[in-house]
Order: structure tokens, then C-alpha cells, then sequence
């Protein structure tokens, strides 16, 4: 026994087409990841911009969070050998991408926010928010859904048995 953890390979994935959507999605947190991470500074400055409750120390520690979760997401979609509990706490940060992308949307058009972008690409490309990104944050969500029933890090189980009492 050792008190190492072991990386296992990634579950089967249930179709093929789980396999073609994780990796969509990987590619479309690789490209928002990259751009942010290369005008970082710039992108602080603009998720500071949005107005949250908390000013700018809740703007930085969200912008800091989203780009290490989608960072972290990409283990899981890309089906690398990793521990089962690393896994699962991958599998999650991609589900917190899509929710936190859907409440940063939701929260720009509710409050009718005077910014020059939403931040998908960070402040390298300037993308309006609008009604769009609310729907483009739910196809996130989509994605990390259908990426994790198909790629399910969990124990199959084959039946349950009812016991009578």
C-alpha cells in the first residue's frame, strides 16, 4: 500500500459522441483560458468593471477563480490519467465554469452594466454582453452536462435490489 495516490485511466466514454463534445468543450475553455491569461491584467480590470457586490476584491477573486477552473476542467474533458477523487473535482470545476459564466451574463444584462466586453475572450477581444452570452452560458452548462453523463467518474451500478422488511 502506498499512501501516494495512484493516477487511473479515464472511465469508457458511454458513445462516441460524448468523446467529440468533452473535447469541444475543452477547446472552447483552452481558447477563453488562454485569452484571459494573456491580457490577465486588463481582464481584471474589466471583471472589476461589472459592478459586483464587494467591488473589486470579489472581482479579482472571481476572475482569478474562473480562469483556474477552467484550467482545472480540462483533465476531466480530455480524459487524462488522474486520481478518482482529482477526477471528480475537475468534472465539478467544469460544471462552475458554465455556472459562473451564466450568473456573470445574467447579472451584466439584469443590471444594464456600461461595459465594453463580457470577458468570454478576455479584454484581448471586445464581445458586447447581451441576452447571446445568457444562452451562450447555458450551452456551456450543456456541454459540461452531456460531458459528464457520458464520462460518469462514478461506480455503474448494475440494478438495485428491494428487500421486503
Amino acid at each position: 500500500m502506498s499512501i501516494f495516490v495512484a493516477p487511473t485511466p479515464a472511465p469508457k466514454p458511454k458513445t462516441k459522441d460524448v468523446h467529440k463534445i468533452a473535447l469541444f468543450y475543452a477547446a472552447i475553455l483552452v481558447v477563453m483560458g488562454v485569452a484571459q491569461l494573456f491580457t490577465f491584467d486588463t481582464f481584471l480590470a474589466l471583471v472589476a468593471s461589472f459592478g459586483y457586490p464587494g467591488g473589486e476584491p470579489v472581482a479579482y477573486l472571481l476572475a482569478a477563480l474562473l480562469v483556474s477552473l477552467e484550467v482545472f476542467a480540462l483533465p476531466f474533458l480530455l480524459r487524462m490519467a488522474i486520481s478518482p477523487a482529482f477526477r471528480w473535482v475537475s468534472m465539478v470545476a467544469g460544471w462552475s465554469v458554465a455556472a459562473i459564466w451564466f450568473v456573470t451574463s445574467t447579472w451584466l444584462v439584469l443590471t444594464s452594466a456600461a461595459v465594453e466586453s463580457i470577458g468570454f475572450l478576455g479584454a484581448s477581444v471586445p464581445i458586447m454582453p447581451g441576452w447571446w452570452a445568457i444562452f451562450m452560458s447555458l450551452s456551456f452548462g450543456i456541454l459540461a452536462a452531456w460531458a459528464s453523463w457520458g464520462m460518469w467518474p462514478g461506480k455503474k451500478r448494475r440494478g438495485i435490489v428491494h428487500q421486503r422488511g
